[in-house]
């Protein structure tokens, strides 16, 4: 199901991919909160974050670890708000994101292989939608 809108010479086509965008947003904004609070919780937690998989110790420092997901988690939120904005900015950094986010859960696949995979599935749906479809939000808010 398509609607054509028209304003002034522009004719744009809907198409039903434009709540997949909104979806992206909205996986975006949870995504930053989330972001946000595990930074929180490890700014104020433990100081040290183990993470143990198949023979290897992975050591990681929590200050680092807590400030990165705060500041991702703060450019998730306001990436999100301006592309239910329709701002063509915000789905570029949105893209990146989301790619970004996809290659850090590579990393991770040893420690939490399914969360991984889930998140890197969500990843490739958040960049196809955005970057095919991306011009519909603009039309359609």
């Amino acid at each position: 199901m398509s609607t054509v809108r028209t304003t002034g010479m522009d004719t744009a086509e809907t198409t039903g991919w434009a709540g997949w965008v909104v979806f992206a947003g909205v996986i975006l904004l949870v995504s930053g909160v989330f972001s946000g609070v595990q930074g929180l919780v490890a700014l104020v937690g433990p100081d040290t974050y183990y993470v143990m998989t198949n023979g290897s110790l992975w050591l990681m420092d929590v200050a680092g670890w807590g400030w990165w997901n705060l500041i991702v988690g703060a450019l998730l939120v306001l990436t999100a708000v301006a592309l239910f904005a329709g701002q063509t900015w915000a789905r570029v950094i949105a893209v990146i994101l989301a790619g970004l986010s996809a290659v850090g859960q590579l990393m991770l696949i040893p420690a939490q292989p399914w969360w991984s995979l889930i998140v890197i599935a969500i990843d490739v749906v958040i960049i196809y939608a955005l970057t095919v479809h991306g011009r519909e939000l603009r039309t359609d808010v």
